[in-house]
C-alpha cells in the first residue's frame, strides 16, 4: 500500500513537471518595443504597427517562429522622446523581451541606444537617419532605404540633383528644420552636398520643436531671395511649413526635400492643392520599379483592413517597410536558430534578406549596403480627394533617372495651385 501510495505521488510530481515544461517549452518568443501611436508621428506609428501585426498573425498562423508562437509586446511612446528610456528599461528589466526593436523614427530611435548599449542587446531600427552615426554600436541594424556609407547625404542627395538639373542652374540655398536628432541629421548631410555642389548656403537655422507658427520663418527665408529651399521637417511642422509657404507667398524655384508627413495619406488629403509643385523624398511607391508581386499582395491585404483598423488607408509610406522588417527578423532568427543576441547579431550581419521591399544586406554601422530614395513631386493635386493620390499623376518620380515617371514642373513658384 505505501508504495503504491509513493508511486502515485511520484507520478502526481513527474506529471506536473512535464506540464510545467510543455508551458514553458510553449511560451511565446516576445518582440518588445515603443511606438507613436498618439502624437505627432501617430498616423505612421499606427501604420507600422498593424503592419507589424500582419506579419505577427501570419507567423503565427504557419506554426511560429523556431517551434514556438511570437507575441508583439509593445507602448505608446506619445511621439515623445522623454518617454523612450523608461519604456525600454521596462520591456528589458521588467518584461525581459526575447528581442527589442525601436519604434518610429530617429527621435524615438536615438534615445534608446544608450538602454541597449546598456543590457549589451541587439537591435533591429525603423527608418532611423543615420542614428549609428554618433554610438557606432556593433549591434544596431536600420530597416531605412537611406543607407549607404553616407546616409546622411543620401538623404538629400535626390532632392539638390533634381534642383541643379534645371536650367538655368540654381545658385543658393536655404535649409531650416526643428532641433531635433532627425532634422540635424538631414541638414548635416544637406551642407556637404550642396558644398560639393557649389550651391551658396544663405540660410541655416533651426527652430524649437514646439513651434506653432511659422510665418515669421518662412518670411526670414523669403527675405535671403533663395533658389532652393530644404525643409527638414516632422509631420506637425512639415503641416505648419506648408500653410506657411502659401500665407507668405514663398517665391523659390525648388521646395521642400525633407518633409516627412507629406507621405501620409490622411495629411495628403488636408493639403490638397496646397502640395502641389513641393519636390519631396519618397521610399516606396506601387507605381514604381521597386513594387514587386508581393509588396503589392501585402498592400492589398493591408488596404483591406486599414478602414476597420484606423490606420492609413493606403499604406504607401511605412507599412511595407514595416512588414520588411519582421520580415528580416524573422529569417535572421531562423539563420541564427537562437534568440541569443550574439548569434542573431551575427546573422543579421552576414545575411540577404528576402523582403516585399526587395532584397536588404546591412554595411557599416548597420546601414543597407546601399541608398534607396526617391525625388517626388506633387502635380495636378485635387482638394478633398482621397482616391486621387491612388493615380501616379498625382506623385511623379523625378529621381533617380531609371525610376522617373514624369517631368518637374518648375519653378515652384509658378505652378499652379
Amino acid at each position: 500500500m505505501l508504495s503504491r501510495r509513493m508511486g502515485g505521488a511520484l507520478l502526481a510530481v513527474m506529471l506536473l513537471l512535464a506540464g510545467s515544461f510543455t508551458a514553458h517549452a510553449q511560451k511565446p518568443i516576445t518582440i518588445g518595443f515603443g511606438m507613436a501611436l498618439t502624437g505627432g508621428l501617430a498616423p505612421n506609428g499606427k501604420a507600422a504597427l498593424f503592419a507589424m501585426q500582419i506579419w505577427e498573425k501570419e507567423v503565427n498562423a504557419a506554426g511560429g517562429l523556431l517551434g514556438r508562437q511570437v507575441k508583439l509586446v509593445f507602448y505608446d511612446d506619445q511621439t515623445n522622446p522623454a518617454t523612450i528610456p523608461g519604456i525600454y528599461t521596462k520591456l528589458l528589466d521588467v518584461d525581459k523581451v526575447d528581442i527589442v526593436l525601436s519604434g518610429y523614427g530617429t527621435n524615438m530611435i536615438a534615445p534608446a541606444m544608450p538602454v541597449i548599449m546598456g543590457h549589451n542587446r541587439t537591435f533591429l531600427a525603423l527608418f532611423g537617419l543615420a542614428t549609428n552615426s554618433e554610438f557606432n554600436y556593433p549591434k544596431y541594424f536600420a530597416i531605412q532605404p537611406v543607407g549607404g556609407p553616407k546616409p546622411k547625404e543620401a538623404f538629400a542627395r535626390g532632392f539638390f540633383s533634381v534642383a541643379m538639373a534645371q536650367t538655368p542652374k540654381p545658385t543658393t540655398v536655404a535649409m531650416v528644420g526643428a532641433d531635433a536628432e532627425f532634422p540635424r541629421n538631414a541638414m548635416d548631410g544637406a551642407r556637404i552636398v550642396a558644398a560639393e555642389m557649389g550651391l551658396k548656403v544663405v540660410y541655416d537655422k533651426t527652430y524649437p520643436p514646439t513651434t506653432t507658427d511659422y510665418s515669421p520663418i518662412v518670411r526670414a527665408i523669403q527675405a535671403t531671395n533663395p533658389d532652393i529651399v530644404l525643409v527638414c521637417s516632422y509631420p506637425p511642422d512639415t503641416v505648419g511649413m506648408v500653410r506657411a509657404a502659401h500665407e507668405v507667398g514663398l517665391k523659390t524655384k525648388i521646395f521642400g526635400g525633407g518633409m516627412v508627413g507629406l507621405q501620409s495619406t490622411a495629411i495628403k488629403v488636408q493639403l490638397g492643392p496646397l502640395m502641389n509643385g513641393i519636390v519631396d523624398y519618397d521610399f516606396w511607391l506601387p507605381w514604381s520599379k521597386l513594387a514587386t508581386p508581393a509588396s503589392l499582395d501585402f498592400l492589398k491585404k493591408y488596404q483591406a483592413e486599414a478602414p476597420a483598423m484606423g490606420v492609413d488607408v493606403l499604406g504607401y509610406y511605412l507599412p511595407p517597410f514595416a512588414y520588411a522588417y519582421m520580415q528580416v527578423l524573422q529569417q535572421a532568427i531562423e539563420a541564427a536558430k537562437s534568440l541569443d543576441d550574439d548569434k542573431f547579431a551575427a546573422a543579421l550581419r552576414a545575411g540577404t534578406f528576402k523582403t516585399i521591399v526587395g532584397d536588404i544586406k546591412f554595411g557599416s554601422n548597420g546601414e543597407w549596403i546601399e541608398p534607396r530614395v526617391l525625388a517626388v513631386q506633387f502635380q495636378n493635386v485635387k482638394p478633398n480627394d482621397l482616391e486621387q493620390f491612388r493615380d501616379p499623376k498625382t506623385e511623379v518620380i523625378l529621381w533617380p533617372p531609371e525610376m522617373k515617371t514624369g517631368d518637374i514642373q518648375y519653378p515652384y513658384s509658378d505652378v499652379k495651385r
